[in-house]
């Protein structure tokens, strides 16, 4: 009960909930994207299914210390490079997020989505399963953080269910509004093959700092903003005004 009375513990709480939030989205992207290839009635649960997952995920990494420790440990060198298991979890997802980004980007480009769909019908199942993998690379650097910034084990627990809690409420709207433009989908594509290029780097050894992509991210989404605000005003201008009655 001491830890309600904590101001420092709250203060880890909105702290770590923010960084829950900005950390977790690659991760909508990438569900909204992918629960996209599914029929509309199955869209918004693939979402809220592929969040539930999120939340189990880095809840089990939380009480599983002992293990999250151990994912840095070398398991072998390549030349004078020490690789870990996290390395390589890392680098697996860079290199499925590069592959899934390129093929959705040449789809959209093309305008064969909508035969690629058919032709390669992907059950719910299989979104589920793809989304439960790529939820475990990017909860590693979210949950490693949280470690590092946390004392009280239920503090960074808190903050994972309230970000995941958000993140639901703005899965749906966010998925909507990707399909809508056509533009912003090929800017969330880019932005998963960023963050793809980004974990292949630190899987090995170099670190990009997260602050650089989504800074980078975000300018793009501000200037993208305009771009649509600025087209909007145009067909706006375009309307015929209606006709005055006698």
């Amino acid at each position: 009960m001491e830890i309600l009375f904590d101001p420092q513990a709250w203060i880890s709480l909105l702290t770590l909930t923010a960084l829950e939030i900005v950390l977790g989205i690659d991760n909508l992207v990438f569900i909204s994207i992918l629960s996209a290839k599914l029929p509309a009635a199955q869209q918004s649960l693939a979402r809220k299914a592929g969040l539930g997952l999120a939340v189990i995920t880095r809840l089990g990494l939380l009480f599983s210390l002992a293990w999250l420790a151990g994912v840095t440990a070398p398991l072998f060198h390549v030349g004078d490079n020490p690789v870990s298991l996290r390395d390589l979890i890392l680098l697996g997802g860079g290199l499925f997020l590069l592959a899934k980004g390129t093929t959705e980007i040449h789809a959209t480009v093309e305008g064969v989505e909508e035969e690629i769909r058919e032709s390669r019908s992907v059950g719910f199942t299989m979104t589920i399963v793809q989304i439960a993998v790529l939820d475990i690379v990017f909860s590693l650097d979210s949950v490693i953080t949280a470690v590092g910034m946390a004392n009280h084990l239920p503090v960074m627990a808190a903050a994972v269910v309230i970000a995941v809690i958000i993140m639901l409420v703005a899965a749906d709207p966010l998925a909507r509004f990707i399909e809508q433009h056509v533009s912003v989908k090929i800017l969330a594509l880019s932005f998963l093959i960023l963050v793809g290029v980004a974990l292949i780097a630190d899987g090995m050894g170099f670190h990009i700092p997260k602050g650089y992509l989504y800074f980078a991210i975000a300018f793009s989404v501000g200037v993208e903003a305009l771009n649509i605000l600025a087209k909007n005003k145009r067909q706006a201008a375009r309307e015929p005004l209606p006709a005055k009655a006698d």
